[in-house]
C-alpha cells in the first residue's frame, strides 16, 4: 500500500508540510488494518466450522432415512420435490471404491461410484410424489433401503 501524497497549493500561511507536501492522516491506514484482521479472523474461522461440516450440506433437504453397515452409512435427504442420497465412509482415509445410487419409482437411477477417500455423492433425483430407493456400497460391504418416502 502506498501513501497518499497531496500536494498543497504554495500558498503563505504554511498550512503544508515541506515544500507544500503533506501526508495523508493515518486514520484510514488504522481503519484498513483492522478491516483486514477482521476478515482474516472471519475467514480462519468459517474454513475451521466449514471443516467439521458433516454430509448433511451435501444435500438438501431434511434427513429422511439412515441405513448403517459395516464399513459406512447411507444417508437419504428429501426436500419439496427432490430427494438425495450421499454415501458416508465410517473412517475416512485411504481411497477406496465407493458408490451410491439412487432411483424414483418409473424413473432412472442416478449413480456416483469411483474412489473416494470418505463420500460417494450427493446424487440427486426429482420426486416429488414419487417414491425412491437408494444404495451405498464401501468397499465391497453394502447398505439399501427399500421404496421409501411413498
Amino acid at each position: 500500500m502506498g501513501l497518499l501524497v497531496t500536494r498543497g497549493t504554495g500558498t503563505a500561511g504554511g498550512t503544508g508540510g515541506v515544500g507544500g507536501v503533506t501526508s495523508a492522516p493515518r486514520q484510514p491506514l488504522a481503519r484498513f488494518l483492522a478491516l483486514a484482521l477482521v476478515t482474516a479472523l472471519a475467514l480462519v474461522l468459517t474454513g475451521t466450522f466449514a471443516s467439521r461440516a458433516d454430509a448433511a450440506d451435501a444435500c438438501a433437504g431434511r434427513l429422511a432415512k439412515t441405513v448403517p453397515f459395516k464399513t459406512g452409512e447411507l444417508r437419504v435427504f428429501k426436500s419439496r420435490a427432490y430427494a438425495c442420497a450421499v454415501a458416508v465412509a465410517k473412517k475416512p482415509g485411504p481411497s477406496r471404491k465407493m458408490s451410491v445410487m439412487i432411483q424414483p419409482r418409473g424413473g432412472s437411477p442416478v449413480v456416483d461410484s469411483g474412489n473416494f477417500t470418505k463420500q460417494a455423492g450427493p446424487v440427486t433425483v426429482h420426486a416429488l410424489n414419487r417414491c425412491v430407493r437408494a444404495s451405498a456400497t464401501i468397499a465391497g460391504t453394502s447398505g439399501s433401503t427399500g421404496w421409501i418416502l411413498c
